[in-house]
């Protein structure tokens, strides 16, 4: 009794450490991002300007920096399999070489950086942009174009749940069957209606969504933030300005008074 009481109580230490290792890790993730737009923005700066050599040494760095996030990425993968997969034995468990086996795993299954990347291809569609604007880059189709000038790499701007729009959505999740986005309560209360696992509520989609494939990562954030600042300049540029802010029927009450 008393050495099951002592595992158990490892195993939570083990689970606690993991998880505060994962949210140092996400949140070092996230600064890569903001690193990243800003390299984006000192590219547009140079285009402008034509320095195009300068600018090549930026995409250079950027595909650096972006190897650097997938590394940090993969390693946030190898901390929750390790959580998942650590059970105490009768020898000492060697950490260093149990998460290096599960981080090459993850590796294995990841694709190297190239000009397909998302992140990749948002720097070079802003700097084509600065000369180019409305011209698909090279190599693209017109409709290819316009679908990641208006939404990003985001598949669906809004939540077939809760039918908030993505950047109003208080924590937003994306499947990682079908990459589509939701509401994360919403989502969770929909997959315990199916009994843990649910079919995609996005029309067509044949996927399966559970509880343990929706997840928020820093690439998802930084991902409806664009989203949120496109939307911004359109209604500044419109004169339009739109609320997303869900009325309570008590204030409908009101107004309809």
């Amino acid at each position: 009794m008393a050495s099951t009481s002592v595992a158990s109580g490892l195993t939570g230490r083990i689970r606690n450490a993991t998880a505060t290792l994962h949210d140092d890790n996400q949140s070092l993730a996230t600064e890569i991002l903001k690193a990243f737009g800003m390299l984006k923005s000192v590219a547009v700066a140079l285009e402008k300007e034509n320095q195009h050599e300068k600018v090549k040494e930026l995409e250079n760095a950027v595909i650096e920096l972006l190897e650097t996030y997938e590394d940090c990425m993969s390693f946030s993968k190898a901390i929750k399999s390790v959580e998942k997969k650590y059970e105490p034995g009768p020898e000492l468990t060697d950490f260093s070489k149990l998460f290096g086996s599960e981080i090459s795993k993850v590796k294995a299954k990841s694709a190297p950086i190239t000009k397909h990347h998302p992140l990749i291809r948002q720097f070079m569609e802003a700097i084509w942009n600065v000369h180019h604007e409305g011209q698909p880059l090279p190599g693209d189709e017109q409709e290819e174009i316009v679908m990641t000038n208006t939404q990003g790499n985001l598949l669906n701007v809004t939540c077939p749940l809760s039918g908030k729009p993505v950047i109003a959505l208080t924590a937003p999740v994306r499947s990682v069957q079908c990459q589509h986005i939701y509401e994360r309560e919403a989502v969770l209360q929909y997959v315990r209606s199916g009994k843990g696992k649910a079919k995609c509520p996005i029309s067509g989609c044949p996927k399966v969504v559970t509880a343990e494939k929706v997840e928020c990562d820093p690439l998802l954030l930084y991902e409806i933030d664009l989203l949120r600042s496109a939307a911004s300049k359109q209604t500044r540029g419109t004169g339009i300005v739109e609320d997303y802010t869900e009325y309570s029927a008590e204030e409908e009450g009101k107004e309809d008074d």
